[in-house]
């Protein structure tokens, strides 16, 4: 299969089991049934999940162990992604080319929505834990890279830091790395984890750098991209004076950085053993992606 082929592969897969999730899905009241489903069904790359099975793949594990924890990942990242777009944080009115979910539903059923997705992913993890130590430790990692020590406190540091009046770039690497990498990281190695931990040092540096890759192109695309490919609004963090690459490097800058990342994270596959030819080509994808 070319990559297009197999990517496709891996989101019918998911995009079946997260089908399976919402139609099961029945809370009350139904607005916050249906604010959740809102938000889980915008569609979307599904990067994490299509990661976390591409990687299963690279390693030999069973694609099923792991499309649990894949679900968690991504009803963290929807569940980010809700909070982000709210008036106090980054204050967007689309998500996906669609109106966001607190111009759909209010802010308030908004936040429930997020606190919601954040929950039920916990009840997932908890539930796979009961499959053996191996599942315990891959659920720890998740929350710790969705938590406090991880994406929280990425998303806290770009609130703190908006409209500082000069970038430092030690603080700039603590947001991307929290805010955007972590949760990457987190599908690259639970793969690794429920495998006994083959390559986990490689892949966990393999996450970060693809985490950090992703921020740098987020940056790019929202001086270079447009509304109709993107699906969000554009020029946003120049305007709200948030730390990015292109306001501490220049956009050229920005865009070299982006380079020598890919080719970092080239690299890192090519010292593991297996078919890492999806997974190089994954890389090039997220380099060269317009949304």
């Amino acid at each position: 299969m070319n990559f297009k082929e197999k990517y496709d592969e891996y989101l019918k897969e998911f995009n079946t089991a997260l089908e399976r999730f919402c139609e099961r899905l029945d809370c009350r009241p139904q607005i916050l049934c249906d604010s959740i489903k809102y938000s889980l069904m915008l569609g979307g790359k599904r990067v994490r999940p299509v990661l976390a099975l591409a990687v299963c793949d690279l390693l030999g594990v069973e694609r099923r162990k792991v499309i649990n924890f894949a679900l968690a990942v991504e009803l963290i990242h929807t569940y980010s992604l809700v909070h982000d777009d709210l008036p106090e944080m980054d204050n967007d009115d689309f998500r996906r080319g669609k109106p966001s979910n607190h111009k759909v539903f209010g802010v308030g059923n908004a936040v429930l929505a997020g606190d919601g997705l954040l929950n039920t992913a916990y009840s997932i993890l908890l539930k796979e834990c009961k499959k053996g130590v191996e599942y315990v430790s891959a659920a720890e990692f998740i929350c710790d890279c969705a938590g406090i020590y991880g994406m929280i406190a990425g998303q806290s540091a770009d609130l703190l830091h908006e409209n500082d009046e000069s970038c430092d770039e030690n603080t700039l690497n603590f947001i991307y790395e929290n805010k955007t990498a972590k949760l990457i990281i987190a599908p690259a190695v639970i793969p690794s984890i429920l495998s006994g931990g083959r390559c986990f040092s490689e892949l966990k540096t393999f996450g970060h750098d693809l985490g950090i890759l992703f921020q740098l192109t987020d940056d790019v695309l929202d001086v270079e991209g447009e509304f109709s490919q993107l699906g969000k609004s554009i020029g946003k963090d120049d305007a709200e004076g948030k730390y990015t690459s292109v306001g501490l490097y220049g956009l050229d800058g920005a865009k070299l950085r982006a380079d020598v990342m890919a080719e970092r994270c080239r690299t890192l596959l090519e010292g593991i053993d297996g078919d890492r030819e999806f997974l190089i080509e994954f890389v090039d994808y997220v380099r060269g992606r317009k949304k």
